[in-house]
Formats: structure tokens, sequence, C-alpha cells
């Protein structure tokens, strides 16, 4: 790995910063250039994911983090483009805030070191 994690924590925070903007420039249910821009940044923030160390992410059970590198696979791989808008949305409404909260608290404990 040539980058630290706290490089790739950042993008994912980066990645759901843009996932929120998106959103308020409409619905991404009804707008397929909002849900190809969100489904994107998906993608970057669950590559980032894989990156993150596991003994960093085994304090943050709660997170379902097998499921958000599978969603990447499905979106890198499903070429027929059949991605459920809805289902989609739902990860933003309901996962995407507390995924953004756990980055932000991994960062803040590598600023916090235990000694």
């Amino acid at each position: 790995m040539s980058k630290s994690w706290q490089a790739y924590a950042r993008h994912i925070l980066d990645a759901i910063a843009k996932i929120d903007r998106i959103q308020t420039r409409g619905d991404l249910t009804q707008d397929e250039v909002l849900f190809d821009a969100s489904l994107r940044n998906f993608q970057t923030l669950s590559e980032a994911t894989q990156l993150l160390p596991e003994s960093l992410k085994a304090q943050f059970p709660g997170i379902p983090w097998r499921e958000i590198s599978g969603f990447r696979n499905i979106l890198v791989h499903n070429y027929l483009g059949d991605i459920d808008t809805l289902a989609v949305k739902a990860v933003i409404d309901r996962h995407i805030p507390e995924l953004a909260r756990c980055i932000q608290a991994m960062l803040a404990l590598d600023d916090n070191p235990i000694i």
C-alpha cells in the first residue's frame, strides 16, 4: 500500500461529501446523471474501504465492511446497468451517515493515539 490508510479514509469522506452534494441537486431515483454520479462515488468509497487496515475496521463491527466491498463489485461488474435506484437511495439514507461517523472516528483515534 503506497498511501497511508488516513489518505484512503479522507478519500471516503470526500466521496460521501460528493454524494451529499449530488443529492442536493435533485432526486437520483429520477435523474440518471445524478444516479450515475452517485454510483461513481460509491465505487470510489467502496474501493477505498478495502484499503483500510483490517485491525482498524475490526474496531467498528457495526459497519458492514464485507457488504461495502461486495457493493463495489456489483457496481463495477454490473455491465447491464440494472442497479435498483431505490436500493441505492436507501443505502445513502440508512448507511452513509454511519459510515461517515465511523471514518471520522477512525481519523480521530489516529489523532489521539493511546499510549
